[in-house]
């Protein structure tokens, strides 16, 4: 299946064609759609859906959104749904090495480094037809990155279960237990049980 994904971000795209590589996946500007949707939602589903309803209303073809964030317990949940965006001030957004050092410096003083990523996906087929999973990762905040893969908070979310922080998973293994890979998973196998 050709699936446009509701996103400009080629990581992203990169992932989930790794988590979904049975289907076609391109991003609006690939078809030639300007595609610019403002997150004004209050959690991850409103922005999930907001952004897919508004990409398929543009392209009446299978569309794919994702929200997805880190969560911090000692932030209160932040940087939470404004996690691409924190830290940044007056219209200029942050690096996300910047965005990394300015949570890190949020923590100091701080024992309780707890988080856990969240993904929330939608995926709409036809006017009627939509299915939203959302699922997440716990782990913790380290002091330092490291590791070189991935992107985003990646080198600082710490896995005890695996050791590594997410950055130092090879993509294979990160794809079948990030948040993005356990939902883009379920995705997948909803797409199968529609087709059928």
């Amino acid at each position: 299946m050709e699936i446009i994904l509701a996103s400009g971000n080629r990581h992203k795209l990169f992932e989930l064609k790794e988590i979904l590589p049975d289907h076609k996946l391109l991003l609006p500007e690939d078809i030639g759609i300007n595609f610019d949707f403002e997150e004004k939602g209050n959690s991850y589903l409103e922005n999930s859906m907001g952004k897919a309803f508004a990409l398929y209303n543009q392209v009446k073809r299978p569309v794919l959104a994702d929200d997805s964030g880190l969560s911090v317990k000692a932030l209160g949940g932040a940087p939470g749904i404004y996690s691409a965006r924190y830290g940044s001030s007056n219209g200029v957004i942050l690096e996300a090495h910047e965005r990394n050092l300015y949570l890190l410096n949020k923590l100091k003083g701080i024992d309780d480094l707890r988080a856990e990523f969240i993904c929330c996906m939608t995926l709409i087929l036809e006017d009627n037809r939509f299915f939203t999973v959302q699922e997440s990762v716990k782990g913790q905040i380290v002091r330092e990155s490291t590791g070189i893969n991935g992107f985003g908070y990646d080198p600082i979310f710490y896995l005890p279960q695996y050791g590594k922080t997410v950055a130092e998973l090879p993509e294979s293994e990160k794809n079948i237990i990030s948040h993005r890979g356990k939902a883009g998973i379920k995705i997948g196998k909803l797409i199968s049980i529609s087709a059928s």
